[in-house]
């Protein structure tokens, strides 16, 4: 990877105008101009927890992006609309454009948070925790972090069971530099950032060979994750026909936080 020194100071730069600039850290594996999915969800989280904080909903119960275009390194802009808003809950929407172009669409649902006293004993409670915690789990590196400025230089990687890109994977993921300069990133930007990576992570096909392309991404979450460390333990699952998907439990440092899932397209290289 690039020298720390001479890299962007972090994933997006907010602009005058409410627009953001994107930087050589939003970079993906699949195309050197276009970003990793997980940056641009966590940006658009950022932009609906914006709007539903206010309402008094501070709770990220699920985001869903649907990633229609490739997302260029360039200039973006977000649009949230409160597609209803009660008195516990908000529904919203959001559009993610560059260039007069919508290239994702995002639904999320956010909740009242509340005081809430519970039973000594909850069937399948505690819930349980991540195979391994960050201290105890080794550090990876990315197939393609070599190749160009971008994701693995946003994120730190450390893997708690089995193998990256090679399989069934559980890993932990902790940013190196904010998503938006000069802001801390909070739990579902943290979350978001990782989520995306869960095909990558769990890869069942040489990443050499296959694209195993995700174009949609849905995340859950029971309770606000806690800490800067996010583990995605995650399992691909792949079809005859060109599809497959990419699930994972979704962990932070207490335990298990929520789940996601990807839908793949697969297709041969070349």
């Amino acid at each position: 990877m690039v020298e720390p020194a001479s890299l962007p100071a972090s994933a997006f730069a907010a602009l005058a105008d409410g627009a953001y600039e994107s930087t050589q850290l939003t970079r993906g594996p699949w195309n050197p101009e276009h970003q990793h999915g997980g940056p641009p969800a966590a940006l658009v989280a950022h932009e609906i927890a914006r709007a539903a904080e206010p309402l008094g909903f501070t709770h990220f119960a699920r985001l869903t992006a649907n990633l229609l275009r490739p997302i260029p390194m360039t200039e973006l802009k977000v649009a949230v609309d409160a597609v209803y808003v009660g008195r516990n809950a908000g529904h919203f929407e959001a559009r993610l454009c560059a260039g007069g172009r919508e290239l994702a669409r995002f639904t999320a649902l956010a909740q009242r948070e509340i005081e809430l006293s519970l039973p000594a004993q909850i069937p399948g409670h505690p819930s349980p925790g991540a195979p391994r915690t960050p201290e105890d789990s080794l550090p990876a590196r990315f197939p393609f972090g070599d190749q160009w400025v971008g994701y693995p230089d946003l994120v730190e990687i450390r893997v708690a069971e089995g193998a990256y890109f090679a399989g069934p994977c559980a890993a932990w993921f902790r940013l190196r530099r904010p998503l938006i300069a000069g802001r801390e990133p909070t739990p579902m930007e943290r979350v978001a950032v990782a989520a995306d990576s869960a095909n990558g992570l769990s890869a069942a096909l040489d990443f050499q060979h296959y694209l195993f392309l995700n174009n949609d991404l849905t995340v859950n979450l029971w309770r606000r994750p806690v800490g800067e460390w996010i583990c995605i333990d995650a399992r691909t699952h792949v079809g005859s026909a060109g599809n497959g998907l990419a699930q994972a439990q979704i962990f932070d440092t207490t335990g298990l936080v929520g789940r996601s899932t990807q839908s793949l397209l697969l297709r041969a290289r070349g």
